[in-house]
């Protein structure tokens, strides 16, 4: 099956009541394991890129070609959309539009609201006249994603108003606010503002993103869902898992060379990591 936008499959998972997860591309044993585990499941999934990770693992049209050959080779038949995460700049969004990816975030929320959307405004422009599905944000979310730092203390929560002129003023097709959930790891117990969430879905209509799945407890994603949460962000707790598996058999093992030995069961762990939260969130057998 073709890559898709995340327009159709976000929409559905606010009438249905479920969440789409995303999970992110690390290197060639992440994005087996997703795609094969959304397969076994029958469930849309969302392969999220970070920006630090592009020439890590090659590049755009790289990492693109991959998914397709990988989707291909192992016969998947669920809708799979291939995008970018937290893209800092237009130009970031445009190339990976380009080199194949059929959804952007643009990631302006560190630019005053008239600044985050005009950019948005015209990231959105150019991907929705190929039919690229845009995410943005709005708020600060704390914590570390990959190279980027947000202390928690200057995580902004994001206000409704400001949340319904973006997105009358910009046309996306799915919200990130930023309400209490921060990237990798929480430090104590994470206090998510559902109210405002609530809120925030019913005025603009829009499915909502969370960032900083990883840590969270099962009723928070619950809680998240029933008030218009559609997208799921995921990534520190497959890392943990794959890592955790390395160092286990390098450890137990110091003699192993072979990178299908100690990888291969890696990959195997982030396949259960990815299977545990598509039941979590409600799209199993959803595709």
């Amino acid at each position: 099956m073709p890559l898709v936008s995340m327009t159709a499959m976000l929409r559905k998972a606010v009438k249905e009541q479920y969440a789409v997860g995303q999970f992110n591309l690390n290197n060639l044993e992440f994005t087996q394991a997703i795609l094969q585990t959304a397969q076994e499941e029958q469930a849309p999934i969302i392969l999220g890129l970070s920006e630090p990770y592009i020439p890590y693992m090659g590049g755009l049209n790289c990492i693109a070609a991959m998914v397709k050959e990988l989707i291909d080779y192992y016969e998947v038949t669920v809708p799979v959309a291939l995008h970018l995460d937290h893209g800092t700049s237009f130009e970031v969004c445009v190339k990976a539009i380009h080199a194949g990816f059929t959804s952007v975030m643009i990631d302006a929320s560190h630019y005053s609201l008239a600044d985050n959307m005009a950019l948005t405004r015209k990231v959105t422009e150019v991907a929705h006249a190929l039919g690229v599905s845009v995410e943005a944000e709005l708020g600060r979310i704390g914590g570390r994603e990959d190279d980027t730092y947000v202390d928690e203390a200057e995580a902004m929560y994001a206000v409704t108003s400001e949340c319904v002129m973006l997105v009358q003023s910009t046309g996306i097709d799915a919200l990130a606010p930023a309400l209490g959930s921060v990237h990798g790891n929480y430090k104590g117990t994470p206090r998510l503002g559902f109210e405002r969430m609530a809120e925030i879905q019913k005025l603009t209509q829009l499915p909502l993103v969370l960032h900083g799945g990883s840590g969270l407890r099962d009723e928070d994603f619950q809680k998240a869902i029933a008030r218009g949460t559609a997208k799921i962000n995921v990534n520190t707790d497959n890392q943990a898992a794959y890592t955790s598996v390395v160092r286990r058999i390098l450890t137990e093992q110091p003699d192993v060379y072979d990178p299908r030995h100690y990888l291969g069961p890696a990959r195997e762990a982030v396949k259960e990591s990815v299977r545990a939260k598509i039941r979590l969130f409600g799209c199993a057998g959803k595709a």
